[in-house]
């Protein structure tokens, strides 16, 4: 389904109803800008996100590529305050 952000605005109950059976894309300026969704799929779409970091981390644990957890909070603290944090 798809509705202007305008006419969402107008009918927002409609389109809660709408998304809880599936997705509603909301335009504007007649491109897609964001979609409405239910709370149920919101959370089946973290759910894979997650799977697949799990396995992304599984991957580099068996590759030799895990980093530990000393390590990995220094290099987020040289990304974030530079090497000398």
């Amino acid at each position: 389904m798809k509705t202007t952000a305008t006419v969402l605005k107008n009918n927002l109950g409609e389109y809660l109803q709408a998304a809880s059976k599936e997705p509603v894309t909301i335009t504007r300026q007649g491109k897609a800008y964001a979609v409405l969704l239910s709370v149920e799929e919101y959370e089946r779409l973290l759910e894979l996100e997650d799977a697949w970091w799990a396995r992304r981390a599984a991957e580099a644990e068996a590759g030799g590529e895990f980093l530990g957890p000393e390590a990995s909070l220094a290099f987020m603290k040289d990304r974030l305050h530079g090497p000398e944090a």
